[in-house]
C-alpha cells in the first residue's frame, strides 16, 4: 500500500476537504493554480455566473501539439452525513487503505494526479514539444452552462488550437486501466403531455382518458429499434423515466398525462430524426399532445488513433490490465470539448462508488493514475514528436 504521504494522495485529500458542491469552488481552483504557477504555467481564473473555471497553459519551447488535461472539482451533494463511515469532506483514510470522501473518485483524485504528474514531467523535461494546458471547472455536475462550455467559447474567440484532450472522469470498471472512454452517446430528453378530457369514471363516454389513449403508442415506442449502433456505439435506447396523471382520486378520469423520457443515442442517429420518428407515432395514434424537448448533449467519438494509442501505451507501461474502448455511460464535458479539439478521450479511476454514500478510491489507484498520466504526457509531448522528427530527417 502506498504511503498516505504520497504527494498525489495528499493533494487529493486537500481538494476533498473543500466542500465544493456544484457550483461552489471553495478555493480548489486557486489551490491548483498555485501548484501550476510554480511550474511556469500562465494561469487564468475565468468566472462565469456563480461558476469558477481555471485555464492554465505552459509553453514547451518547441513546436508541437497542445495537450489539455480537463476535469471538474465540483461534486454532487453528499447526502446524509450520518450514513458515511466518516464525515464526507474529512478525506479520511480507512484501515483498508482507501481514501473516502465526496469527490474521491469523481474526480478530485484524477485532478490531483494531473497536477503531480505534471510536476514530475516538467521537473524532468522543462523543455518539451507543444503546450500543456489545464481546463478545470466547478460546473460539471450541475447545469454545465457556465463551466467548460463558456471557457471553450472564450478560447475559440482567441483562436486557440487544441489537439488532444484527456478528461479525468472515472471510467475504469474493476481495475484502473481496464476502460477508456473514446466517446459518449448523445442525450435527448422530452417532456410529453397527452391531452384528454377529465370526467367521472362512472360516465367514461363523457370523458377522454389520456392514459388509455397513450397506452398503445407507449407500447409501440417501447418496441421500436431506433438504430443498429455502430462499431463504437451500442444501439440507441429510449426510456420513460416518469409517468404522471390523475388528481389522486379514484373516481376521476384525468384530463392530461405527462411522461418524461430520454434517448441515449448513437452517432448514427440525429436529434431531428429521432424527434420526427417519435412524433410520427403519436400522430398515427391521433394523440393531441405537446413535447418540450431538451438536447442534453450530442454524441462524440474519437476513433482509434494517436490519442487512444498513446493512452493505451501509458496504461500498459504501468499495469498489466487489458484495456478496452467504450462509449457507455452518461454525458461528460467531453461532449463540449470535442467540438473544439481534434481528439478527446476520458480515463480515470474505478467508478463503482461515484455519487454514492462512502465514495472512495484505493490509495494505490491514486498513485497508478499519477504514473499513467505522467506516461501519457511524456508520450505525446516528448516521445512521439521526437520519433516524428527522426522519421522526417530520415526521409
Amino acid at each position: 500500500m502506498p504511503s498516505v504521504d504520497s504527494r498525489t494522495v495528499a493533494l487529493a485529500r486537500e481538494l476533498i476537504r473543500r466542500p465544493s458542491v456544484t457550483p461552489r469552488d471553495e478555493g480548489c481552483c486557486a489551490l491548483i493554480a498555485g501548484h501550476l504557477d510554480r511550474l511556469g504555467f500562465k494561469t487564468e481564473v475565468m468566472p462565469f455566473g456563480d461558476v469558477t473555471n481555471l485555464w492554465a497553459v505552459r509553453e514547451g519551447g518547441r513546436p508541437g501539439p497542445t495537450l489539455v488535461l480537463a476535469g471538474h472539482i465540483d461534486v454532487v451533494p453528499p447526502g446524509p452525513p450520518e450514513a458515511w463511515r466518516s464525515p464526507p469532506f474529512a478525506a479520511a483514510i480507512t484501515t483498508e487503505g482507501r481514501l473516502i470522501g465526496r469527490g474521491a473518485a469523481d474526480m478530485k483524485s484524477s485532478v490531483a494526479a494531473f497536477v503531480t504528474a505534471t510536476e514530475d514531467f516538467i521537473g524532468q523535461h522543462p523543455s518539451f514539444h507543444g503546450r500543456l494546458a489545464f481546463l478545470i471547472t466547478s460546473d460539471e455536475e450541475g447545469p454545465a452552462i457556465d463551466g467548460t462550455v463558456q471557457v471553450l467559447r472564450t478560447l475559440a474567440h482567441r483562436g486557440e488550437q487544441l489537439n488532444y484532450c484527456l478528461v479525468g472522469e472515472p471510467t475504469s470498471g474493476l481495475q484502473v486501466g481496464d476502460t477508456i472512454k473514446n466517446g459518449r452517446r448523445g442525450s435527448l430528453s422530452g417532456q410529453l403531455t397527452i391531452f384528454g378530457k377529465q370526467g367521472h369514471v362512472a360516465y367514461p363516454h363523457l370523458a377522454d382518458n389520456p392514459i388509455h389513449r397513450f397506452a398503445p403508442a407507449l407500447a409501440e415506442l417501447a418496441s421500436i429499434k431506433w438504430d443498429d449502433g455502430s462499431q463504437y456505439f451500442p444501439p440507441t435506447t429510449w426510456q420513460v423515466s416518469n409517468l404522471q396523471a390523475g388528481t389522486g382520486a379514484t373516481n376521476v378520469i384525468p384530463g392530461a398525462l405527462t411522461a418524461s423520457f430520454n434517448f441515449r443515442f448513437a452517432s448514427v442517429s440525429t436529434p431531428d430524426a429521432l424527434k420526427a420518428r417519435l412524433e410520427a407515432v403519436l400522430d398515427r395514434h391521433n394523440l393531441e399532445h405537446r413535447i418540450d424537448w431538451n438536447l442534453g448533449g450530442d454524441p462524440y467519438l474519437t476513433p482509434v488513433g494517436t490519442l487512444c494509442d498513446a493512452m493505451r501505451f501509458a496504461i500498459s507501461s504501468v499495469t498489466t490490465v487489458e484495456t478496452t474502448l467504450s462509449t457507455s455511460g452518461g454525458t461528460s464535458d467531453g461532449r463540449f470539448i470535442a467540438k473544439h479539439c481534434r481528439e478527446v478521450i476520458e480515463f480515470g479511476p474505478p467508478n463503482a462508488t461515484i455519487h454514492q454514500v462512502n465514495e472512495s478510491i484505493a490509495l494505490d489507484e491514486i498513485d497508478q493514475l499519477h504514473l499513467i498520466y505522467r506516461a501519457l504526457i511524456s508520450r505525446l509531448l516528448i516521445e512521439l514528436p521526437h520519433q516524428q522528427s527522426n522519421d522526417s530527417k530520415a526521409a
